[in-house]
């Protein structure tokens, strides 16, 4: 018996150890897909696992067993809904809310980090550059052994790209430590530096935010879940850049974590390296508007200004305001008071 969710491609239904053995029949029988990286896998078709689940009975003392050598004969007995059965072991907390008991959580249950809402401009350092034709969710996120970490995003996010870019988490939360320093009111000079080849530094960092950004040919590809973006967002990423989406849901699931969806035209080289930056002033003011083309500059390691069109297509009215709450979180917050 499974619940209902999610488990096929992200494994947290049930994970078989190192060097297991296990047989399925879902439809994600990807490497890495259904367990630890040291796993034997077979799949196998839907008849075959309900004849072997028939064969190993208590009735021939748990030996595997085909069905065609069981013998019995199968009926279809009348089938009558037993609602004591779910009213015994399943507690219905509807309408029993009692403010004054505080919510116990698991040592595993942590709560999301501060999300802010986006600033006037944005400068965004280069962490990955990926030249792959598609890039998959699970090489954002790989699934197997983070899936006990899904109620944790801190400790979750320690496995972003780290299948595809090791460096990876390294290289964003340096640029989040820098953010947070500017947020404290101390601007570290990196930012106050690189914004000086674009004007004057000291007075622009007071209005725009310093976050990572990804470049790949193709994001998304594969299952939708939401983590190849928040763990992202839980880094201080925010944004992607790419010739296109995958897939919708991915690019919604950034949307809903506040991370920029920029595309840019096929053809427009992006040829750049970790560390390099994006600069993108009046953001804030673009997506308020609906500016769908939105120049930008890229600032070079070695000195060199290039500017790069970069653009923000068929956002929804919901859209654009969730990307300048910061996050869906904050959309719903701020309309809940």
């Amino acid at each position: 018996c499974k619940t209902a969710f999610c488990g096929p491609c992200f494994a947290p239904g049930d994970t078989p150890p190192n060097n297991g053995f296990s047989i399925r029949h879902t439809t994600r029988n990807f490497p890495n897909r259904e367990g630890s990286k040291v796993t034997n896998g077979q799949i196998a078709s839907v008849a075959l696992m309900d004849a072997r689940s028939i064969a190993a009975t208590a009735a021939n003392k748990g030996y595997l067993t085909s069905v065609m050598d069981i013998d019995a004969e199968f009926t279809k007995p009348k089938y009558f809904f037993d609602k004591s059965i779910y009213d015994n072991r399943v507690y219905n907390g509807l309408g029993k809310a009692d403010p004054s008991v505080e919510i116990k959580f698991g040592p595993n249950i942590v709560d999301w980090p501060e999300m802010h809402a986006l600033t006037d401009n944005v400068l965004l350092k280069v962490v990955s550059m990926i030249h792959d034709p598609v890039t998959t969710t699970d090489e954002l996120i790989p699934s197997g052994e983070t899936s006990s970490y899904r109620s944790n995003p801190l400790r979750l996010a320690e496995f972003t790209l780290s299948r595809r870019e090791p460096a990876y988490v390294g290289r964003a939360k340096e640029i989040a430590k820098l953010e947070g320093e500017r947020r404290s009111g101390v601007v570290p000079a990196e930012i106050v530096e690189t914004l000086n080849r674009v004007g004057n530094g000291a007075e622009l960092a007071n209005n725009t935010q310093f976050g990572s950004c990804v470049f790949a040919n193709k994001p998304g590809d594969g299952s939708a879940r939401e983590q190849a973006a928040s763990c992202q967002k839980v880094l201080g990423g925010f944004a992607n850049i790419c010739y296109e989406y995958a897939t919708k849901r991915y690019r919604s699931n950034c949307i809903n974590w506040g991370i920029l969806p920029f595309t840019i035209d096929n053809g427009t080289e992006f040829n750049y390296e970790p560390g390099d930056c994006v600069f993108v002033p009046g953001i804030r003011a673009a997506v308020e508007n609906g500016t769908e083309n939105i120049p930008a500059k890229v600032i070079r390691q070695n000195g060199d200004v290039c500017d790069i069109m970069l653009h923000l297509r068929g956002l929804t009215p919901d859209e654009k305001e969730i990307i300048l709450d910061g996050c869906l979180m904050n959309y719903y917050a701020a309309r809940a008071e």
